[in-house]
């Protein structure tokens, strides 16, 4: 499935909203942390394409049809900007620039490549199957909990793996 953005700010908006709508029949709900995953790196990718191109994009999202224990979720952002992701440094005052590292952080798996005259940008999310109660397992408190937006905004990464780089989409 995928939905067509405009160079438009607003399309950030408008673009979670569709994507937490079509989890509804993926059998992810919309509370568990990889749902609020995927919605941040909605938010990040689409941000890149909108701001730093000024180019349409479309944003593909691949999810399972059916519950499922363990899934692989697909987002991607592809856009006709010529402009090859670059390598960005910021300072810790800076409030932006860290979104690929972010990215980074937060994906199981992301990388871009060229297409025709533009880009892609994807990253993969895998959930594994649930851990289980008990003596073994641990409960419900000791397991990870929601995303604290907070954290997330001071994110960091110390060393990016995408080849030694850090990359933001331009």
């Amino acid at each position: 499935m995928q939905l067509e953005i405009r160079p438009d700010p607003a399309e950030v908006g408008r673009a979670r909203r569709w994507a937490r709508s079509r989890l509804a029949g993926s059998g992810i709900e919309a509370d568990e942390p990889l749902a609020e995953t995927l919605i941040l790196l909605v938010s990040e990718l689409v941000t890149n394409a909108v701001v730093h191109t000024g180019c349409p994009a479309v944003l593909r999202l691949s999810l399972p049809g059916v519950a499922a224990e363990e899934v692989t979720v697909r987002l991607e952002v592809a856009d006709s900007s010529n402009r090859a992701p670059v390598p960005r440094c910021v300072g810790d005052e800076a409030t932006g620039g860290r979104g690929l590292a972010l990215v980074d952080g937060l994906a199981d798996r992301w990388g871009w490549s060229v297409e025709g005259p533009g880009k892609r940008i994807w990253c993969e999310l895998d959930r594994c199957a649930r851990p289980v109660d008990g003596p073994d397992h641990g409960s419900a408190a000791e397991r990870p909990g929601p995303v604290d937006a907070g954290a997330v905004a001071a994110f960091q990464a110390p060393e990016p793996l995408y080849g030694g780089f850090a990359y933001e989409a331009v």
